[in-house]
C-alpha cells in the first residue's frame, strides 16, 4: 500500500491511508502553519480533537488551503471526560463551531474513560454517548463515527448496543507495541484501526536496530516506523511541526520485506502507558 492509497470504511467512505496528527501542536500559528505545510506536502487527511485545543487553527488552515473541501478528510474527537448524552450533544456542536467547517469526515469518542480515571468502567455512559454519536452521523454533519483507545471489552459494549457500528478505533500502535488482540478484534468486526504515535512519541528514533534498517532502505527511522504501521494494515498518524519531517513522513512508497516485518515484530519499545 502506498501513502497515496485509501482505506474503505464499513459504510463505504474512503479515507486516505496516512493522516497528519496534530496532538501536542499548539493552537495559533504553529498549528495553522503545520497543517498548511502538511497539505502542501500531499496529506489529505488531518486529525485533530477538541482536547488538543487547536480545532479552530486546523479548520482555518483547511479553509485557506485552496484545496477543495471534498478532497480533505478531517477527523475530530469528543473529549474523553464527556460521558452523558446531553454533554455529548453540546460538545459536538462546540467542535463544529470551533472548526468552522460545514461537516467533518470522522468523529471519535476520544477514550472509554476520563483521562483522570483510566481503566474505570464507563460502559453505561459510553452507550449513552454513542446514541449522540449516531444522531450526529445521521444528521450528515459527520460522514463516519468511531472510537479511540477502546479495548476489546469496550468495543463489544458498543457493538452490542448500537444501531450504527463504529467504523474506526484509533489506538496507540507502533513497533514494539502492535496491540494484536485489539487490532484482530477490530478487523473481525469491520472496524479500521488507526495508529497514533507511530514513532512511540519519539522513543523509536534512538533505536540502533531501526537505524540500521533505515540505512539499508535509504530512509529515516521515522519512515520505517510509519511504513511498519501501514503494512500491519493500520492507518498511521505521524505528527511533526518541521516542514522537512512533515514531507519525509508521507514519503513511504517502499516495501519492508516479510522477514523484516517479522523481525520488527520481535523488537520491544519503552513501556507503554497503563491503558495501552
Amino acid at each position: 500500500m502506498k501513502s497515496t492509497d485509501f482505506f474503505t470504511l464499513a459504510n463505504g467512505v474512503t479515507i486516505p491511508a496516512i493522516g497528519f496528527g496534530t496532538w501536542q501542536i499548539p493552537s495559533g500559528d504553529i498549528a495553522y502553519n503545520s497543517v498548511k505545510e502538511a497539505l502542501k506536502a500531499g496529506y489529505r487527511h488531518i486529525d485533530t480533537a477538541q482536547a488538543y485545543g487547536n480545532e479552530a487553527s486546523v479548520g482555518q488552515a483547511i479553509i485557506d488551503s485552496g484545496i477543495a473541501r471534498s478532497e480533505i478528510f478531517v477527523t475530530s474527537k469528543l473529549p474523553a471526560e464527556i460521558k452523558s448524552y446531553d454533554q455529548a450533544v453540546r460538545h459536538i456542536q462546540f467542535t463544529m463551531t470551533k472548526i468552522g467547517l460545514d461537516y467533518i469526515d470522522l468523529y471519535l469518542i476520544h477514550a472509554p474513560w476520563p483521562w483522570d480515571k483510566i481503566g474505570a468502567d464507563y460502559t453505561k455512559e459510553n452507550i449513552e454517548v454513542w446514541r449522540a454519536m449516531e444522531e450526529f452521523y445521521k444528521s450528515g454533519k459527520t460522514r463516519s463515527i468511531g472510537i479511540s483507545n477502546f479495548s476489546v471489552k469496550d468495543i463489544d459494549a458498543i457493538l452490542d448496543n448500537s444501531r450504527v457500528r463504529p467504523m474506526v478505533n484509533q489506538i496507540k500502535l507502533h513497533i514494539g507495541h502492535p496491540q494484536e488482540e485489539i487490532t484482530d478484534h477490530c478487523r473481525k468486526n469491520g472496524i479500521l484501526v488507526e495508529g497514533y504515535s507511530p514513532l512511540a512519541t519519539g522513543r523509536l528514533l534512538d533505536s540502533k536496530e531501526l537505524a540500521a534498517m533505515a540505512e539499508k532502505y535509504g530512509k529515516s527511522v521515522a519512515q520505517i516506523s510509519i511504513r511498519y504501521v501501514l503494512q500491519k494494515g493500520a492507518l498511521p498518524l505521524p505528527k511533526s511541526t518541521h516542514p522537512e519531517y512533515i514531507r519525509q513522513n508521507i514519503d513511504i512508497d517502499f516495501e519492508i520485506t516479510a522477514d523484516e516485518m517479522s523481525y520488527l515484530d520481535t523488537l520491544s519499545a519503552a513501556q507503554p502507558r497503563p491503558w495501552e
